[in-house]
């Protein structure tokens, strides 16, 4: 049967053609808005119509297949599972300004980033459109449906996805009612893609995994960056900053004795210099079978410190879930390790 769940209304419209228009716009919205499972649950259709749906349709979506909260009960962590068997993980956030959602846009990524859980088993494949949304929804519902802000910052490279990044964006706007203004993308830096995401005029939040302001730092940490280097990527954050009037993100994981030293701090000030940008400075959660280690509280504050100073706007990510593995990719390792 076809799965309806993940089509948006012109999808929904077509598969449905002969009834009238305004059933595709019903049963969204209890699919999309009311988190509906079943047809017979949608009594604003025909009893026969829902009948058919019931012989022809489905409403698939992923399973939870475990769950992990933090000592604080402020992160919770999903391992969901989609019907062909590929797992996925999920975060749930409370923050002071409200509930958030980290999803994967990939079953895994292909990016080799040395100090990502996500990159050790490869690629699995792409999320679909609606895997994505399946996503939020889970999380809108574990919420009670008070859910204020999406960042596509889990597993994968959401820019290597990039047609069911989009359709997805659209379809939490248009179906679910998210502002766009609420959701971020992050990207290790695919040039070309941050171009075309310029094109579809979203007002998102761009976000930046940098890591390192110097290219053989950053293509050690990153290979991306010797396809991408720091000077064109840098270009690149300004120009959407530009276009868009929205601030750039900088993302940059501290590493001891790596990246985290005060001479490293003023390189990357003047990097940045004169842009619309932010550092989101964020210290390592540590995975194992990659040896790297934390800084020290008084070496992280020090680096964030220096950028302050130099007017680069820095913040230090408040550590959420890091007694769950919230790294991204360790839950769903142990998962495939079993």
């Amino acid at each position: 049967m076809k799965n309806l769940f993940g089509l948006d209304l012109a999808e929904l419209e077509s598969e449905l053609s002969g009834e009238k228009k305004f059933r595709s716009k019903q049963i969204a919205e209890w699919i999309y808005l009311k988190n509906v499972r079943d047809f017979e649950s949608m009594s604003n259709l025909p009893k026969n119509f829902r009948s058919k749906l019931s012989e022809n349709f489905s409403i698939d979506r992923a399973e939870m297949i475990s769950k992990l909260e933090s000592k604080d009960q402020l992160t919770t962590k999903f391992l969901l599972r989609f019907s062909d068997g590929v797992a996925i993980e999920t975060v749930a956030m409370k923050h002071d300004y409200g509930n958030s959602v980290c999803i994967s846009s990939q079953a895994g990524c292909s990016m080799g980033c040395k100090f990502c859980a996500s990159t050790l088993k490869g690629i699995e494949r792409n999320l679909t459109a609606g895997e994505m949304l399946d996503q939020v929804l889970f999380v809108k519902e574990f919420f009670d449906g008070k859910l204020d802000s999406l960042v596509v910052m889990g597993s994968g490279e959401p820019l290597l996805n990039f047609d069911n990044l989009t359709k997805f964006l659209r379809m939490l706007h248009d179906l679910v009612g998210m502002s766009y203004r609420s959701m971020t993308v992050s990207t290790s830096g695919i040039i070309p893609r941050i171009h075309d995401l310029m094109k579809e005029n979203f007002p998102i939040t761009l976000s930046i995994s940098l890591h390192a302001p110097l290219d053989d730092l950053r293509s050690e940490l990153m290979p991306i960056n010797k396809k991408f280097p720091l000077r064109d990527l840098i270009e690149t954050g300004k120009i959407y900053a530009d276009q868009t009037g929205r601030r750039v993100t900088y993302e940059y994981i501290l590493i001891e004795n790596l990246n985290d030293s005060p001479e490293i701090a003023g390189i990357l000030a003047k990097l940045l210099k004169n842009q619309l940008a932010s550092v989101n400075l964020i210290p390592i959660n540590p995975v194992l079978e990659r040896g790297f280690k934390r800084p020290s509280r008084e070496r992280i504050e020090a680096f964030a410190r220096i950028l302050n100073s130099r007017g680069i706007t820095a913040t230090i990510r408040k550590e959420m879930g890091a007694d769950i593995n919230a790294a991204c990719g360790q839950l769903r390792n142990k998962f495939l390790d079993k």
